[in-house]
């Protein structure tokens, strides 16, 4: 499943991106995982490595990020991808993943196996939530948009002024960011981003790519990461964080670390993918802002691997 071998005909201009994580219910997706064929093989093996059954849990959740949500959004776009290199003949030169995107990216790219993959995100899922029980356990990651920056600024000066915590944890397209801050201000910020003419989107917990998270990012390098034994990309990786390339087991593994304190900057990531000669991107995942940015659509043509797509053409 996935990329498997270097002899396979890729396509020049084409990328295969795999989006951040937005909130998904069972019912957005529940479908596609029974039915699809690359999903239940997807689910075999996360079944396997998690010793419980995925669907099951994933039903019963009511967390939109915990253990099992995180497991099968991964296993959704690992499976969407496979069901794009089938049904829709892509054959991608690169690849990406912001944000939550990385752990797909990761597998797709062959840098780790999928069930080291789900392994990882288990392992992930586990260590964050207990740092964020005892450590900055009151904040949370709103993304909104529509807020032009000179007014966001003069937001954050009063958040400031009233000696509050916060940090960009995404600058996802023009007047579109993620912060992170504590979530007794979320309502007032969400009034002040109302008044400014911007827009809230959804809030996650526990929050994400802040600098303050540093000490979380040594702690899974120290107790996480030694498990696990990463290869080199066989398809070239754009790191979500600035935009580089990255073409090595080391600089794959740092890619995945500085999730955890360095903010999403998905213009710099198109930017790369104009600059290597992409001209289509397949994003394989469940629908979400990343498909709907201008940064993503003003340049490129986009093809939706998503699991509504797969039951239109099953029909």
């Amino acid at each position: 499943m996935g990329m498997t071998t270097e002899t396979t005909e890729r396509q020049p201009g084409t990328a295969m991106v795999f989006p951040g994580m937005g909130p998904v219910k069972f019912a957005d997706v529940g479908e596609f995982l029974t039915f699809n064929s690359h999903a239940r093989k997807r689910l075999k093996v996360a079944d396997e490595v998690l010793g419980y059954s995925l669907m099951d849990r994933y039903r019963r959740s009511a967390d939109d990020y915990d253990e099992a949500a995180q497991v099968a959004f991964l296993t959704v776009s690992s499976a969407l991808a496979d069901w794009a290199e089938e049904s829709l003949e892509v054959r991608p030169v690169i690849c990406a993943g912001p944000s939550f995107g990385q752990r797909a990216m990761a597998a797709y790219s062959g840098a780790l196996s999928f069930a080291d993959t789900v392994r990882l995100t288990v392992r992930l899922a586990r260590c964050e939530a207990e740092y964020f029980a005892t450590e900055y356990e009151d904040v949370v990651t709103l993304t909104f948009l529509r807020t032009p920056r000179e007014r966001l600024d003069e937001i954050l000066a009063e958040l400031t002024e009233r000696g509050e915590y916060f940090d960009f944890s995404g600058y996802l397209d023009r007047d579109f960011y993620m912060l992170s801050l504590r979530e007794p201000m979320l309502d007032w910020m969400r009034g002040r981003i109302s008044a400014a003419g911007g827009y809230s989107l959804y809030t996650m917990r526990p929050p994400v790519h802040a600098a303050a998270f540093g000490k979380l990012r040594r702690r899974v390098e120290e107790e996480v990461f030694g498990e696990f034994d990463f290869a080199a990309p066989r398809l070239p990786v754009v790191a979500d964080q600035d935009g580089s390339l990255v073409t090595t087991a080391a600089g794959l593994r740092t890619m995945l670390l500085d999730t955890f304190d360095r903010p999403v900057h998905w213009e710099r990531v198109t930017r790369t993918l104009r600059e290597q000669g992409v001209r289509r991107i397949c994003m394989a995942g469940p629908e979400n802002i990343f498909a709907r940015l201008d940064c993503t659509t003003a340049d490129f043509e986009l093809l939706s691997a998503t699991p509504e797509r797969t039951l239109r053409q099953q029909a």
